[in-house]
């Protein structure tokens, strides 16, 4: 997989930019994320929480929470404990404010932490979950592998991530989009310009459907299932351990 990274700085890693990136635009992310998604991103979270619902989960890792819209909605499941775990400092701030304005802190923690070296032990939670977050990964296998040790056997990995449609004309109109549309759109509300453009050349270049199937039955998943969402704009991966 083609290595993309926010800022073309050789003497960083992915993560330190990624981290970076994140931070520049953590300010005005939920607000231009509805734009960029035409307000559709919160249909797809709903059909998450809904999946991770039949597994009456206790305790639920959201990995790559950024400002926490899916550990917020994860709620619904009546889980006791829900962990939201990002790398951006400043994601995590805005999602404490969300958090506290809802009063929601003694279900919900925001941690800081990185996704390839998870803080928990092996079989901790009953549900994980990663919206819009695992191409961010500096090594993707890790990360997913991390994920696997910590999940309780039997338990449910669901994981939101953008897709590219494979039929035509929605395959020429998402690449007009991405390459074109959403970098200005990116440009005229963020302070951060490159952002935007990293966001949809990450997209592009994620191993989508039948690829990240094979990735996440390679890590040991069992299940593995893929739903498109909206044309394939965005795909529903589920798995088991």
């Amino acid at each position: 997989m083609e290595k993309i990274t926010p800022y073309k700085d050789q003497n960083r890693t992915k993560k330190e930019q990624v981290a970076e990136m994140f931070d520049t635009i953590s300010g005005n992310y939920d607000g231009l994320n509805r734009v960029i998604s035409f307000g559709i991103d919160i249909k797809w979270r709903k059909k998450v929480v809904s999946i991770v619902s039949k597994k009456n989960p206790d305790k639920i890792l959201d990995v790559a929470t950024g400002t926490g819209d899916l550990a917020i909605n994860l709620v619904k499941t009546g889980a006791k404990e829900i962990i939201g775990l990002d790398i951006s400092s400043g994601m995590l701030n805005v999602g404490r404010e969300k958090i506290k304005a809802k009063k929601l802190n003694t279900i919900i923690s925001m941690v800081q932490g990185d996704g390839e070296g998870l803080p928990y032990e092996d079989g901790y939670f009953d549900a994980i979950t990663v919206a819009f977050g695992v191409r961010n990964f500096e090594h993707l296998e890790k990360g997913l592998s991390e994920i696997f040790r910590v999940l309780k056997p039997g338990g449910v990995f669901v994981v939101l991530e953008t897709s590219i449609p494979t039929k035509a004309p929605y395959k020429q109109g998402y690449n007009f989009y991405s390459k074109k549309i959403l970098p200005l759109i990116g440009k005229i509300f963020s302070k951060d310009q490159s952002a935007y453009s990293y966001l949809s050349k990450s997209a592009a270049a994620f191993p989508y459907g039948e690829a990240f199937n094979n990735i996440l039955q390679k890590i040991g998943f069992i299940e593995v299932k893929d739903n498109p969402q909206t044309l394939g704009v965005a795909t529903i991966y589920t798995a088991t351990k």
